[in-house]
């Protein structure tokens, strides 16, 4: 099982704290947590987001991410596209990163940070992600932050630029919820576009046992069952937690229930071995 989609170190965004308590200690005891999840989850491999900054050693916010992979096998860190920060030195920096192999993927943060996906400050990155293969993810839909802007963050931008980008490969985070089924009909309408299903449900194990978190599981599962039935493209699916917002093992259960059964390992496992590009 694959979960593209978590957090090892604060996102450093606009507006935005640690996330979780968690994110605050030290590499070695988010290490041991999030070892302990994937294990009782059944979780391989993870694929955790960078950290927004301006450190020009550190061009795709990488850095604290890679003091946690040696702790934990099956990490793999994702890169943070900066649109504020477009320089020939500093994309020569990114294309190093990515030359080097490094990273799995490169993360836009729609909304956070106030630039559509159209932007011209985004197209070198969706040059150098065809180039070297690797896919480029958005946040998009709700925020953490009130700072943020929705109107970025909507799912629809990503068509124009999966449009005007055929050899780039997109994925939609979070299935633009709550604007599901416009993100569907991005996927539908695009074979280069991609959705993960993570942060969907945030909370506790407690949370998602209550007759709240039930509930909200109910009414989620039913549009998510519905967006993918309307994009008719199951196999453009692939599932993320966005942990530790939410824990694995309850989380891994909630998506069971969003998924026909028929699609299962598709989701949780073959999809992102393909978007990803793993052996």
């Amino acid at each position: 099982m694959i979960d593209v989609h978590i957090h090892a170190v604060p996102p450093n965004l606009p507006g935005v704290g640690s996330l979780a308590p968690l994110l605050r200690e030290a590499p070695e005891v988010i290490a041991t947590q999030l070892r302990r999840e994937m294990q009782t989850a059944g979780v391989t491999d993870v694929f955790a987001m960078g950290a927004w900054t301006e450190d020009d050693s550190d061009p795709l916010g990488i850095n604290g991410t890679l003091e946690v992979a040696p702790f934990v096998p099956g990490l793999r860190p994702i890169g943070v596209m900066d649109p504020t920060r477009d320089t020939p030195e500093h994309f020569r920096r990114v294309e190093a990163v990515l030359a080097s192999g490094v990273v799995v993927a490169l993360k836009g943060y729609l909304g956070y940070l106030h630039f559509e996906p159209a932007h011209p400050s985004y197209q070198r990155y969706y040059e150098l992600a065809a180039r070297y293969r690797v896919p480029v993810m958005f946040h998009t839909g709700d925020t953490y932050s009130p700072q943020a802007k929705l109107r970025y963050a909507h799912p629809l931008g990503v068509d124009e630029v999966a449009v005007d980008h055929p050899d780039c490969r997109f994925l939609i985070c979070h299935l633009g919820n709550p604007w599901m089924t416009d993100a569907a009909e991005v996927i539908y309408k695009n074979v280069n576009v991609w959705a993960d299903l993570s942060g969907l449900m945030i909370g506790d194990d407690s949370y998602l046992a209550s007759e709240e978190g039930r509930e909200a599981a109910y009414e989620l599962a039913q549009n998510i069952r519905k967006a993918i039935k309307y994009s008719e493209r199951p196999n453009r699916f692939v599932y993320g937690t966005d942990w530790p917002l939410a824990p694995m093992t309850a989380y891994r259960e909630f998506v069971k229930t969003c998924v026909p059964a028929d699609n299962h390992e598709q989701v949780f496992l073959d999809n992102a071995r393909l978007l990803f590009r793993l052996g």
